[in-house]
């Protein structure tokens, strides 16, 4: 049964901040958490998760926004789970930051930790809704309110997240997972095929690797073929449920083709970045990036970028398999931006986002797209679109202007033959000798091709460099990562989590720099959170019941309007 937490808005009358002298106890009311009490623990909405429960009478939950606040704080301290609990149990801050203010409770246990971990993967894996990500969502909103962020410009721009995992060689993909098969055979399949599988799982596949010649690797391949077609065919239907044989299927589908019923293996041109890289990550697909291969998923950020803004604020986090293209990301993740901050008009990213298609969707939503590069080599004969009016086009080229007229599917510039006679790039222009005239045929995208590669030239000085400072934002992501540049977690969920959680630090971690050089600004703003609970409070216990948006709504928009009004 789902219970809202608000026992910590009564503070205890033995707190140990009470027991503390006063110099102590001021230093852990101006410390950072105790502001990220108050601006991320307080302001999670804890009834979004109510549907992870049961409806019925039972057992109360243990608290939410305990449990969230303390995956943030783990990811931001790049602590592991026993160093979290640790923290729990002995350090006063972390304490203060989760809302505890007494040494007596413990507010869950580690197996709890993990089965909400495990109830927010069931949900996604239910329904595609990433709890987390409205935690992020709803926090991010309130902030760019209250600090009256402009969200008119943004930059985006992607990583590769690697995942924790071993770089296998294919043959020894293939020996790892029958070796995790085999743990899990009945024993009369273990004893079945037991001839078959003793050179295999009587040593690791690095050491069977290890003392394999490098000409005995094609051999070895297709006896491992054979072996897998053999397996699968006779195991196929006892082990619908398990795991490691939906693992070992996956595998003898992504390696071999069977033909005359004998398993083949596949050409290595034939496999593709997205075959199994590994059975302790079965998300994890595979790129070649600058040279360096890369296994895991890719990040995507985005934040405001507007020049007059006192601090930028992360507004939108995806997570994508890495071999994902930025422009695919950018096309699936528009409308979401969109309606987060609807007064997007500006975007700046590198030349990895752009296609035809992205410019339509972005000319549908009226947002100039800023590339710091286009993708794609500039004709040698330059033909400049412009648009008149609508449906109307002028086409020029070194040597004449021209009207576009309509043809049948495009667009068609008709240029005088004579004056092409004597232009030294006729051979090399992409106008096409026809009855006596040259003529170019072009399309909605081209136009909109040229729009985005002359934008970045069009804009203020002060405007073309905004993308770069992104790259701060994705070190930021990337410091929680070993040497190696690794994540700390596998599958594409649980990066998911890493990647909401630290977003939420980041943007807190800002907003606290932010305050912290502006005093005043900070105490004005805890004093308008404060009258927001007391009356939110207030309604709650008036109503005997949840707070309807319709009474939330005029609380918002006092708060916002205090705040502007001391601002």
């Amino acid at each position: 049964m789902f219970r809202r937490n608000v026992s910590h808005q009564q503070p205890s009358l033995f707190g140990f901040a009470g027991q503390l002298p006063p110099a102590k106890r001021q230093r852990l009311q101006s410390s950072w958490e105790h502001e990220f009490y108050q601006r991320v623990f307080c302001q999670i909405r804890e009834e979004d998760f109510a549907v992870l429960y049961a409806e019925t009478s039972s057992r109360p939950n243990a608290p939410v926004n305990t449990l969230v606040a303390s995956i943030i704080l783990m990811y931001r301290h790049h602590w592991t789970t026993e160093q979290l609990f640790d923290r729990i149990d002995f350090d006063l801050l972390t304490r203060l930051a989760l809302g505890l203010d007494t040494l007596d409770v413990t507010p869950f246990c580690p197996a709890t930790f993990f089965n909400f971990q495990n109830r927010l993967s069931g949900h996604y894996a239910r329904t595609g809704v990433n709890l987390l990500e409205k935690v992020f969502d709803g926090l991010t909103a309130a902030q760019l309110q209250a600090l009256q962020i402009r969200t008119d410009i943004q930059r985006s721009d992607s990583f590769q997240a690697l995942s924790n995992i071993r770089g296998y060689s294919r043959t020894q993909l293939l020996v790892e997972v029958l070796i995790r098969l085999h743990r899990v055979l009945r024993d009369e399949d273990r004893t079945r095929f037991a001839a078959l599988l003793e050179p295999y799982v009587g040593q690791s596949s690095s050491q069977f690797i290890y003392g394999l010649e490098r000409a005995e690797i094609p051999h070895q391949l297709e006896q491992l073929g054979r072996l897998y077609h053999e397996l699968y065919e006779a195991l196929k239907g006892g082990y619908p449920d398990d795991e490691s044989f939906a693992v070992f299927a996956r595998v003898y589908r992504e390696h071999f083709t069977v033909v005359e019923n004998q398993a083949a293996v596949k050409p290595c041109a034939q496999l593709h970045g997205g075959i199994l890289q590994s059975p302790d990550d079965l998300d994890a697909t595979y790129r070649k990036k600058h040279g360096r291969d890369c296994r895991g998923q890719s990040i995507n950020v985005t934040e405001t970028a507007h020049p007059e803004n006192a601090l930028n604020l992360l507004t939108d986090v995806a997570v994508y398999a890495n071999n994902t293209d930025d422009s695919t990301i950018l096309g699936e993740r528009l409308a979401a931006i969109q309606a987060k901050t609807p007064d997007l008009n500006e975007l700046h990213t590198d030349g990895a986002y752009g296609s035809a298609a992205n410019d339509r969707a972005l000319e549908e939503r009226q947002i100039t797209h800023v590339q710091t590069a286009v993708r794609g080599r500039p004709a040698e004969v330059s033909m400049a679109i412009e648009q008149a009016e609508e449906g109307n086009y002028t086409v020029t080229c070194p040597r004449q202007s021209v009207p576009a007229q309509p043809a049948r599917k495009r667009y068609k510039a008709c240029f005088a033959a004579a004056v092409c006679a004597g232009c030294p790039g006729r051979d090399r222009c992409p106008a096409k000798p026809r009855d006596r005239k040259r003529t170019y045929y072009f399309d909605r995208s081209n136009y909109l091709l040229q729009r985005r590669r002359k934008a970045l030239a069009l804009l203020p000085p002060e405007r073309r460099t905004l993308r770069a400072n992104v790259e701060a934002t994705i070190r930021q992501f990337s410091g929680a990562m070993n040497h190696k540049g690794k994540l700390p977690v596998r599958g594409r969920f649980r990066t998911m989590v890493y990647a909401y959680a630290l977003a939420v630090s980041i943007n807190f971690g800002r907003i606290w720099r932010y305050l912290a050089e502006n005093p005043a600004l900070a105490s004005l703003f805890r004093r308008i959170l404060g009258l927001f609970y007391r009356r939110w409070a207030a309604l709650r216990r008036k109503q005997k019941g949840w707070l309807s948006p319709s009474a939330s709504f005029p609380l918002i928009r006092l708060a916002e309007r205090l705040f502007l009004l001391a601002a």
